[in-house]
């Protein structure tokens, strides 16, 4: 392999950083296909009992074991059909403290991704990234509240393969680290302007009423 070496970046990561300083092979998981969807669900229910409702938070979705399927098209090269069921994990903290778990309403999905022929020992992951959020507000009717979540997902078709990519050396030095300390009230007053001390005077106003 070729080498394109520039100036020196060891120690303090001071150099010149404009162009590589030559080329590395790595091995990386390179993203062969991807693709998204959404789902919106209404009407997810909890059960809190007497206890109040505090916070709803989302969990990474992640494929039921035992639902992913890929299957050759025999009349598209080079493309799979691929099914599973995503799950969706999410928590509600009460007021007191207490924290249930629990699902959203599993997702089927079955979709058409890009994984290219290869030699039997590559394999090829299927990846799936979620975002969920609360949609509209959550409402409570005795011991049992409900809310609306709209989850956005991303499937990925990945294999690990190795690539050459410029590099600039190693990683420059990172900053110093910022210590934690509690807010000191009379230093913000140090920094505060001073104020005026008198009132202002009458041609002040006139020209301001004037403007």
């Amino acid at each position: 392999m070729d080498n394109e070496r520039g100036h020196s970046s060891k120690g303090s990561g001071c150099g010149d950083y404009s162009k590589p300083h030559k080329k590395e092979c790595v091995i990386v998981d390179k993203v062969y296909a991807n693709c998204q969807f959404r789902e919106c669900f209404t009407n997810v229910e909890v059960d809190l009992g007497t206890k109040k409702i505090c916070s709803v938070k989302f969990k990474e979705g992640f494929i039921l074991p035992g639902t992913l399927r890929i299957s050759e098209l025999p009349d598209k090269e080079h493309f799979r059909r691929v099914r599973f069921t995503l799950r969706v994990p999410y928590e509600v903290k009460t007021k007191c403290g207490k924290t249930i778990s629990a699902y959203l309403p599993d997702i089927k999905k079955d979709i058409i991704l890009f994984m290219p022929e290869s030699r039997d020992e590559f394999e090829f992951k299927i990846v799936v990234e979620t975002s969920s959020k609360i949609l509209g507000k959550i409402c409570c009717d005795g011991d049992k509240c409900t809310f609306t979540v709209g989850v956005f997902a991303v499937v990925k078709a990945v294999g690990k393969v190795q690539l050459m990519i410029p590099a600039y050396g190693y990683c420059p030095e990172p900053c110093k680290c910022m210590d934690y300390s509690e807010d000191d009230i009379c230093e913000e007053f140090d920094n505060l302007h001073f104020p005026d001390l008198f009132p202002v005077q009458q041609e002040d106003v006139w020209d301001e009423i004037n403007k």
